[in-house]
């Protein structure tokens, strides 16, 4: 059984499908995006996480919500033990004819593309819902009590906030209040920065989610960052991507992971991370993140 724990009101599991690699650039195409949803969720999977902006720039916009209600509408599991995360806020778009990332934080953006989410997933209710990413030209404060508002219409049952510092995660506390049941944001053995931000959730009772868990397959990394990853992963002949996942789940018990795949193969390996238990000797050997 994939490990559980409790996001807000949801009994979900710690390690959820990232949508994301999908339905952007670079992608297998439809079949395969709704084999690995199908191949997450029969393996046990109970959490997927997607967003209004995963598309191909210049594309169909929201393809990565439609292919989400697409293959939960085509599943032949328990629908109602999944919960669906999106987020709103971030769009794409072309710059010197390169895909890019823009950011729209404006409340009125954020409650117009927050009622297409639910459209889009076949909704009523967005299950949780996120402030994707601070726009740096609006107040923090505006972006949040828009999502306040979509929280009081019942237009999402809880929200969350991603690519936030402590400060922001204060600020977005302070007008949510319980309804912020998640901080979402990137943290791996190559990005570590938002340690603080992990402490300060873990000390609130917040869940805070690992997206690009694996580090992600945008940019170049430094692969030897791994190294003593491999080292553990050869004791227990698994993947080292399954250990990594574990070393994040160690993390603190409020440490939830989104590892995106390509393949059926690739999140059915990583949701077995749960059954990874490291000892003291393991741990010693990875990073320590204080």
């Amino acid at each position: 059984m994939v490990l559980h724990r409790n996001l807000g009101p949801f009994d979900t599991t710690a390690i959820g499908l990232g949508e994301m690699p999908l339905t952007i650039e670079n992608n297998l195409g439809h079949d395969m995006g709704i084999d690995t949803i199908h191949a997450a969720l029969d393996a046990g999977c109970r959490h997927i996480d997607t967003a209004w902006a995963y598309y191909c720039s210049g594309g169909e916009e929201q393809t990565g919500e439609k292919l989400v209600a697409e293959a939960l509408s085509t599943w032949h599991g328990p629908r109602g033990e999944v919960s669906v995360a999106t987020k709103v806020g971030h769009f794409r778009n072309f710059t010197d004819g390169r895909p890019t990332w823009d950011v729209d934080g404006r409340p009125e953006n954020l409650l117009r593309r927050a009622k297409e989410s639910a459209m889009a997933l076949g909704v009523d209710s967005i299950d949780l819902l996120y402030f994707h990413r601070p726009d740096p030209r609006i107040p923090y404060a505006e972006s949040i009590e828009a999502i306040r508002q979509l929280v009081d219409e019942g237009v999402a049952r809880t929200a969350g906030i991603s690519n936030a510092s402590v400060e922001q995660i204060d600020v977005a506390r302070g007008i949510l209040r319980d309804d912020l049941i998640a901080v979402q944001n990137q943290f791996s053995p190559i990005y570590t920065q938002t340690a603080d931000t992990l402490r300060h959730t873990e000390s609130l009772g917040i869940p805070f989610v690992c997206w690009s868990p694996l580090g992600g397959f945008r940019k170049p990394k430094d692969d030897s960052t791994f190294d003593p990853f491999r080292g553990v992963a050869d004791k227990y002949g698994v993947s080292y991507q399954r250990v990594v996942l574990a070393w994040e789940l160690s993390q603190g018990g409020n440490v939830f992971v989104i590892p995106g795949a390509h393949r059926p193969q690739t999140i059915v390996d990583s949701l077995q991370a749960g059954d990874l238990i490291l000892d003291d000797e393991d741990l010693a050997a990875l990073p320590c993140v204080d």
